[in-house]
C-alpha cells in the first residue's frame, strides 16, 4: 500500500487509535509507550499490512517538528530551583559525556570490524559516526517515561536526568554532521573546526533561546488576545520560529527551544493552564507520530539480520561505555553516592533521536548508511525493551525511590499569576485538628480563605461549621 491524498488522513488516523489503545494495555504492565508506538508502525510497514513508507527527508522533517515541541515542553515543565543545584553534572553529562560515549563505542565497533569474525566492515570513520548518532539520551523517551510514571528519585537525579536529556543532543548532533561530512567527502576530520563548530551552536542556541524566550513570555503576557484558545497557538508559533531562526543563524536550534521552554516555563504566564494543557498533548500526539513514522520506516527482516551485532554494541553501551562515561563526568561530584551514578548509567535511554540521527548517513547517500540505521533501530529497541521497563526496578533496587510525585492539583483549578491571590492544597492531618474538628476550629492565618473541601471523590463548599475529617484537602486561596 503507498500513500495517496484520499487515504492518507484516514491510514493516519487509523495508526494514532490503535497505538493509543495498544499503549494503554501496555502501560499496565510497565512496557515504555514509546516502544510500543514503534512496534505499531513496524507491524503496519510494507512487511506488516502493507504500508510503504520509505521517505526518508519526510521522516527527519516528522522528526525535527517532533523535537522542537517536545524539547521546549520538557524545558517548560522543568522548574529553575531544580535545576541549579545540578546545573554543571548536567551540564558535564550533556557535553563530556556524549564525547566519551562516542569514543569508547566507536572504537568498539570498529574492534568489532577488525577482530571479529561479525559481519560487519566499517572504517574508523564510519565506527565513530555509528557511535555519534547513538550517543546521546533521548529526550522524549525520559520525559516520557519519568512522567507517565510518576517515578520519584533521591539526590535530584530527575532533574540531572531532564537536564542532561534535553541539553545532549546539540553535541550529537554536531558530532554526526561532521563525521557524515569526513566520510561523504574524504575530508580530514579537524578536532579544532569541531570545536569552533561547537562553540558557535551552544552560544547562539543558549543565547536566542533565553532572549527569544523573554519575547515569548513578555508578548503572551500583553497581548491581550480576545480569545484564550489563540494563547496556546501563539506559544507553537514562537517555538517553531525560534527553532528556524537559530538554525538561520547557525546556532542549534535543538538547544534553543529547550532553553527557551526553560526560561517561559519559570516566568509569570497568562492562561498558563490552557496553554499546559495544550503542549500536553501535542507532544503526545507529536510523540506518537514521530515514533510511528520511524517504525514505518525500517524493514524489520533487515534489522534481523543485523540483530547480533545490534545486540553486541547495545550491550556495550549499556554497561561499558555509558557507566564509563558517566563515573568519569561525575568524578569531582563526590557527594553524589556510588549507587546514584550507576543509576544515571542504567538510564541512558536511546529513541527517536538517534534514529532521526541514523538518517543522516541515508542522506548523504554513504554505502553502509542503510547498515547504520539499521544498527540504531535495533539498539533503540533493546534500550527501550530492557532499559525502559526496569527503570523504577532499578530505582528500588538501589534505594533511590521515594514518594511518587501528587497530581499537579487535586482540585484541577487556578488562577492567573498576575493577579496576585495564590490557590493553595492542604491535606487535613491529625495535628491540624487539634484545636477542634470544625473548620472554625483549626485557625488559619489572617488573609486565607478555605474556599472548597475535597472529600474522597466529592467537593463540599464549606462554611465554619462543617466538620473536617482527616484525609480531607483543603483548596485556600490567600494575598
Amino acid at each position: 500500500m503507498v500513500f495517496t491524498v484520499e487515504n492518507i488522513i484516514f491510514l493516519g488516523s487509523v495508526l494514532v487509535f490503535v497505538s493509543i489503545l495498544i499503549s494503554k494495555t501496555g502501560y499496565r504492565f510497565g512496557v515504555p509507550t514509546l516502544l510500543l508506538f514503534l512496534f505499531t508502525g513496524m507491524a503496519f510497514g510494507s512487511e506488516g499490512l502493507g504500508i510503504a513508507f520509505n521517505q526518508v527527508a519526510d521522516a527527519q522533517f516528522i522528526g525535527m517538528l517532533s523535537l522542537s515541541v517536545i524539547l521546549f515542553t520538557g524545558g517548560m515543565d522543568t522548574k529553575m530551583h531544580d535545576v541549579h543545584p545540578i546545573l554543571a553534572p548536567g551540564v558535564l553529562l550533556a557535553s563530556l559525556g556524549v564525547v566519551l560515549t562516542t569514543a569508547l563505542t566507536g572504537l568498539f565497533v570498529f574492534f568489532l570490524s577488525r577482530a571479529t569474525g561479525l559481519d560487519i566492515h566499517l572504517s574508523l570513520v564510519l565506527s565513530m559516526l555509528l557511535a555519534a548518532t547513538m550517543s546521546s539520551t533521548d529526550s522524549a523517551s525520559v520525559f516520557n517515561l519519568l512522567r507517565t510514571q510518576g517515578i520519584g528519585l533521591k539526590h535530584r537525579l530527575r532533574p540531572i536526568l531532564e537536564l542532561e536529556s534535553g541539553s545532549n543532543d546539540p553535541m550529537a548532533y554536531m558530532l554526526t554532521l561532521a563525521l557524515v561530512e569526513v566520510a561523504a567527502t574524504g575530508a580530514e576530520f579537524s578536532t579544532l573546526h569541531l570545536l569552533g563548530n561547537l562553540l558557535v551552536q551552544f552560544f547562539l542556541g543558549g543565547l536566542l533561546g533565553w532572549g527569544l524566550g523573554r519575547v515569548c513570555s513578555w508578548v503572551v503576557n500583553r497581548i491581550n488576545l480576545p480569545n484564550p484558545s489563540l494563547y496556546p497557538v501563539l506559544l507553537l508559533s514562537f517555538i517553531l520560529i525560534i527553532y528556524t531562526f537559530t538554525d538561520m543563524l547557525h546556532g542549534n536550534g535543538y538547544l534553543a527551544v529547550y532553553v527557551a521552554g526553560l526560561v517561559v516555563g519559570n516566568r509569570r504566564l497568562s492562561y498558563r493552564r490552557e496553554m499546559t494543557t495544550f503542549m500536553d498533548g501535542l507532544t503526545w500526539l507529536l510523540q506518537i507520530v514521530m515514533f510511528l513514522t520511524l517504525g514505518l520506516l525500517v524493514n524489520p527482516s533487515e534489522v534481523w539480520q543485523i540483530a547480533y551485532i545490534g545486540l553486541a554494541i547495545g550491550l556495550f553501551m549499556m554497561l561499558v561505555s555509558r557507566p564509563l562515561s558517566v563515573f568519569i563526568c561525575l568524578l569531582p561530584f563526590r557527594r553524589l553516592p556510588v549507587r546514584a551514578k550507576l543509576f544515571l548509567s542504567w538510564v541512558g535511554l536511546r529513541g527517536a533521536v538517534p534514529i532521526i540521527f541514523a538518517t543522516y548517513p541515508m542522506m548523504a547517500g554513504l554505502e553502509d548508511g542503510n547498515l547504520l540505521f539499521n544498527i540504531v533501530f535495533f539498539i533503540t529497541l533493546l534500550s527501550l525493551s530492557l532499559q525502559g521497563t526496569t527503570i523504577s526496578w532499578a530505582a528500588r533496587r538501589l534505594g533511590l525511590d521515594c514518594e511518587q510525585e501528587k497530581p499537579a492539583s487535586e482540585f484541577g483549578i487556578e488562577i492567573p499569576e498576575e493577579l496576585g491571590p495564590q490557590l493553595n492544597e492542604q491535606a487535613v492531618t491529625p495535628e491540624l485538628l487539634v484545636r477542634g474538628e470544625h473548620l472554625a476550629d483549626v485557625g488559619f492565618p489572617e488573609g486565607h480563605l478555605v474556599m472548597l473541601v475535597k472529600r474522597g471523590d466529592s467537593f463540599i463548599v464549606p462554611n465554619g461549621q462543617l466538620k473536617l475529617h482527616v484525609g480531607d484537602v483543603l483548596l485556600t486561596i490567600s494575598k
